[in-house]
């Protein structure tokens, strides 16, 4: 009992009001980050899983909208463009710290070799059953870029037809169509998505606003032709065009965030064609064989005359899985081999791993470890010169626990190592000439931290430490002064998490997801010593979403989300001198939705406060994100 008091107290600190109370029921939660499916509750690891209950439930619009107003993950437009946006989770930057997260959908990495986002608005909302994220861990099973964690996105099939359609200020418009049939042998799935706006800020001097849109369409079938066998076809395309908006001053954001302040804005799209191929077969009752192939052909244009580029990526994932009564274990390889086509010259990074994940359940004991090693080769061959080549040999492993005390309370402890190899823009300067080779980066981390499950509240708690060597970065000098891509030799991070769902009464429940988190810079040559002993830029201590979620009655629902992030350096300001710091991020949502037979409609105001929010980059580069009240209303109808 002693070894429980601390822990039951604090979750009690969340259940006493409702114990007295008829007690609702919270669904359970199955987390498979290690693709072996284990309740929440009995996970070595940290997690945090988003249902499908629950993104409906949320009234977001895109999966950027819900990301940012229910998760834990920092989100913010990059540059204006939510289609690509800039993540972060355990203190990585919101400069860099999307190539710091693994993002996946259905098992394929979505991961860019340059430094362009994950294309994470190439998915609709509609079409997402789950969101898993793990963090501090991974990266045995998603190697290169998993540092702090992995964001995997899991589609559902769909069945009967739904058409939905909405329109709000500012000349927002989303219309979706989705489709699904299904039996014992086969099921087809399919969805078509639009989304567009007119623009949130003024026009630039050539008349253009920063408007925005994105068409999306995916198919799927997938068939059993065999009680052990099934096959698998996936299509998607998707096509963007955005603007991107140019920075204001201090004085110019202060006064009106919309105004244009004698900017061109970037016009830009976006166009990426993917087929993915699948099988599973079942060996014995035990063990599985799965593999999967996936081709994608992508194409970025500037149309101000920056330049064209086109991408061609293949990807392969090979596992052998053994399910018993008390072991289970997945081993296998993957390959991701991209190439970028660009004016000057063809640059190619291909990732080669190989792993192995197992885990073991001894009474109320699950213990997991695995291990990866990793190839990672670059080819640069420019248009005149010679061609130059780099590769890396990296290594990845994992080694967790997790003790169940009782039916309600767990302990769990997990000790990761990962890498990030460098992304091909990180061998170039501004100007577009060659720089250098620089070294990966590698991350040790520690997380240990509890869970508290009862019929009507869900806990859970982790702090972290990690430790870095080779921190990438990119080291800003004022011009003439070179600037380069290069290593932070030395850092570490550290924090707390906090995740609560009360489910008070049936109708009425409240979710809060908070962090804590501390990134210092502990040495870096490049600054002379004046970064040594700063707090990394862009990373804000606190952070948190609370989400209030009331069923008015079985028709009709509310929820009220408010999303903060505390002050930040500037993305910039790694000496921690700028006059200007990164303002706290404020949005406050509200969502409605009503329910009769087949049909639904429902309406949303988004930062219902008009908070006007910006990314700071360095003093008086401000790039306004945010900063409007956006209502939107729409219906759907369900057949």
């Amino acid at each position: 009992m002693q070894r429980t008091t601390l822990a039951a107290v604090i979750a009690g600190l969340f259940t006493l009001p409702v114990q007295a109370a008829e007690i609702p029921t919270l669904d359970e939660i199955v987390v498979s980050a290690t693709r072996i499916p284990t309740p929440d509750v009995l996970a070595p690891y940290t997690s945090e899983v988003h249902t499908r209950r629950a993104i409906e439930q949320s009234g977001a619009a895109t999966l950027y909208d819900y990301l940012a107003q229910h998760s834990s993950v920092q989100v913010l437009p990059s540059y204006g463009n939510k289609f690509a946006p800039k993540l972060d989770m355990r203190g990585y930057g919101i400069g860099d710290g999307y190539q710091n997260i693994a993002v996946t959908m259905d098992g394929r990495r979505m991961n860019n070799i340059d430094m362009v986002g994950q294309l994470i608005g190439s998915i609709p909302l509609a079409d997402i059953e789950r969101i898993e994220i793990t963090k501090g861990s991974g990266s045995v099973l998603f190697g290169d870029g998993a540092t702090a964690g992995s964001i995997q996105i899991v589609t559902r099939t769909h069945e009967g037809v739904s058409v939905q359609a909405s329109a709000g200020n500012f000349g927002a418009r989303n219309a979706t169509v989705t489709a699904g049939l299904k039996n014992e042998k086969a099921s087809f799935s399919a969805s078509a998505d639009t989304t567009s706006t007119d623009g949130y800020s003024d026009a630039d001097i050539t008349g253009h606003k920063d408007a925005s849109s994105n068409r999306t369409w995916r198919g799927g079938l997938e068939l059993r032709p065999v009680e052990r066998l099934k096959l698998g076809l996936d299509l998607a395309s998707t096509r963007i065009n955005t603007r991107y908006v140019g920075a204001l001053t201090q004085a110019e954001f202060n006064a009106n965030p919309a105004q244009n302040s004698g900017n061109t804005y970037t016009p830009q799209i976006f166009e990426s064609d993917l087929w993915h191929v699948r099988a599973g077969l079942d060996l014995t009752r035990n063990w599985g064989l799965s593999a999967s192939h996936s081709q994608e052909d992508k194409l970025s244009e500037y149309l101000n005359g920056w330049g064209v580029a086109n991408y061609d990526y293949s990807a392969d994932d090979l596992a052998l899985q053994y399910r018993g009564s008390a072991f289970d274990l997945t081993a296998g390889a993957q390959t991701f081999d991209g190439t970028r086509i660009g004016a000057s010259n063809d640059t190619r990074k291909k990732n080669t791993g190989w792993f192995a994940q197992g885990q073991y359940r001894l009474g109320k004991t699950t213990l997991s470890a695995g291990a990866r090693t990793e190839n990672v080769e670059y080819t640069y061959t420019p248009n005149a010169g010679a061609a130059l080549k780099a590769d890396h040999d990296l290594t990845a492993w994992d080694v967790g626990v997790n003790q169940r005390l009782d039916d309600r309370l767990s302990l769990f402890a997990n000790y990761n190592r990962a890498f990030q190899a460098p992304d091909i823009d990180r061998f170039f300067n501004f100007g577009g000439t060659f720089n250098s080779f620089i070294n990966p980066a590698k991350s040790r981390t520690l997380n240990v931290g509890l869970n508290h499950i009862t019929a009507s509240n869900r806990l859970k708690l982790t702090v972290f430490r990690a430790e870095m060597e080779d921190e990438i970065y990119y080291f800003k000098q004022t011009w003439p002064l070179p600037s380069t891509n290069t290593n932070i030799d030395k850092s570490h991070k550290y924090g707390l998490e906090l995740q609560d769902t009360w489910r008070v009464s049936e109708p009425f429940s409240v979710s809060l997801n908070y962090a804590y988190t501390r990134a210092i810079i502990d040495r870096e040559n490049e600054g002379g010593g004046a970064y040594n002993g700063k707090d990394l830029p862009g990373v804000p201590r606190h952070g948190a979403t609370l989400s209030l979620a009331y069923a008015i009655n079985k028709a009709s629902s509310l929820n009220l989300t408010h999303a903060w992030h505390s002050t930040a350096y500037a993305a910039e300001d790694f000496a921690n001198t700028f006059t200007q710091k990164q303002a706290a991020y404020q949005s406050t949502d509200v969502a409605y939705r009503y329910r009769h037979n087949n049909l639904e409609w429902f309406a949303s105001v988004e930062n219902l406060f008009k908070h006007r929010n910006g990314m700071w980059i360095r003093d008086d580069a401000i790039y306004p994100v945010n900063f409007t009240r956006n209502w939107r209303l729409g219906m759907k109808a369900t057949f």
